[in-house]
């Protein structure tokens, strides 16, 4: 389906809003922090969800983290990216206050609130009635404050009033996870942490939570290989970058790419250190360089590496093409009841896909520049 690989304009449009915000908030937290020293601290601590200084972790000779600093406010949506155990899971309990690190400091906010939403798809009751299972026991539900009743919040998520009675294993694998993502939603939670939740999501499905997601007032935390859903959604972007390191990019995927090249780009034009009157008088004066080695120096791809370079466009049009004809096949809700064996295999494939992506755009990034 087109329109999940292309946002209408209002969207994108509504995104670079809320980066545009967070940008804004981190200014006026950074003003704030000055002021702490003179003793001024009003909103500073409601604006904060996890303060994290120079933090490092290691399980055994491993190092996880290695010494990561960010800032985390409220009404963030952080995406995380790295291939599977680099550590996503484990920075994440230490933003959250679940880990204590090895070395640095971590403040977290006050009253935070956290809703997780792999640990709801191991809590499935297949007997409930879909009413039920959003809200036992009553008709109606708080939502934002207000008061709803469960029908109508349940046909914001695309289930007829008609079905409210129905039980939750009547439904196909992709109406059971967007029951979840309702049950979600109706948590009393200030923070959602989501686990590779594109995982079964049908098309329908999959833009419906970005508009949740979008429109949330809350912090989000997004560990995903899906790099269209982080670069709809995400205002900034913790990735993994080998040996222990994270870094936290403004943006999306797409940011992170442009910025990473960007600072390479810089390290490696970044003049040599000037030497000392000293050091300089005790060598011999050098001939005076040709015009060709007095430019910049830069490393020459090698054979191998051009075409390398030359052959990575194709590979990653090849796992995007793939890739689309996979989440096409996926969107069909009737795939899950009708052969499981084979929607598994599908998103297994997808998920490695997204990997392949990842390591393409890295190399094709790294060569390039």
């Amino acid at each position: 389906m087109e329109a999940r690989r292309t946002r209408s304009q209002s969207r994108i449009t509504r995104l670079e809003h809320l980066r545009a915000r967070r940008e804004a908030r981190r200014d006026v937290v950074g003003s704030v922090k000055m002021d702490v020293a003179t003793g001024s601290q009003t909103g500073y601590q409601g604006k904060i969800v996890a303060e994290l200084t120079g933090v490092s972790k290691a399980f055994g000779d491993k190092t996880i983290v290695r010494n990561f600093s960010a800032t985390i406010l409220r009404g963030d949506k952080v995406g995380l990216i790295g291939p599977n155990g680099a550590g996503k899971t484990t920075l994440l309990k230490l933003i959250l206050g679940e880990l204590q690190p090895d070395a640095g400091q971590i403040r977290q906010g006050a009253n935070l609130q956290v809703a997780y939403f792999d640990q709801m798809r191991h809590a499935i009751n297949l007997d409930a009635t879909l009413e039920d299972f959003i809200s036992p026991g009553s008709e109606w539900i708080e939502i934002g404050g207000q008061r709803k009743h469960v029908k109508s919040y349940l046909s914001d998520f695309l289930f007829s009033p008609a079905r409210a009675h129905s039980p939750v294993r009547s439904l196909s694998g992709g109406e059971r996870n967007r029951l979840l993502l309702a049950r979600l939603f109706a948590r009393p939670a200030n923070v959602l942490v989501l686990d590779e939740p594109t995982n079964d999501l049908d098309i329908d499905t999959l833009d419906l939570l970005e508009d949740l997601l979008e429109s949330y007032d809350g912090t989000v935390f997004l560990v995903s290989h899906d790099r269209t859903f982080l670069d709809n959604v995400v205002t900034s972007t913790i990735a993994f970058e080998g040996d222990g390191n994270w870094r936290e990019y403004e943006g999306g995927v797409q940011d992170w790419l442009i910025q990473s090249k960007r600072s390479r780009a810089l390290a490696a034009s970044a003049p040599a250190p000037r030497e000392s009157a000293t050091d300089a008088s005790t060598k011999i004066a050098p001939e005076r360089p040709s015009e060709k080695s007095a430019q910049p120096s830069k490393k020459k791809l090698s054979y191998k590496e051009q075409r390398e370079l030359e052959q990575l466009p194709q590979q990653i049009a090849d796992l995007e093409a793939e890739q689309k004809a996979l989440q096409d096949e996926l969107a069909d809700g009737q795939l899950y009841s009708q052969d499981a064996v084979r929607a598994a295999a599908l998103h297994a494939r997808e998920g490695a896909i997204e990997e392949q992506l990842m390591a393409a755009l890295e190399r094709w990034s790294a060569l390039s520049s």
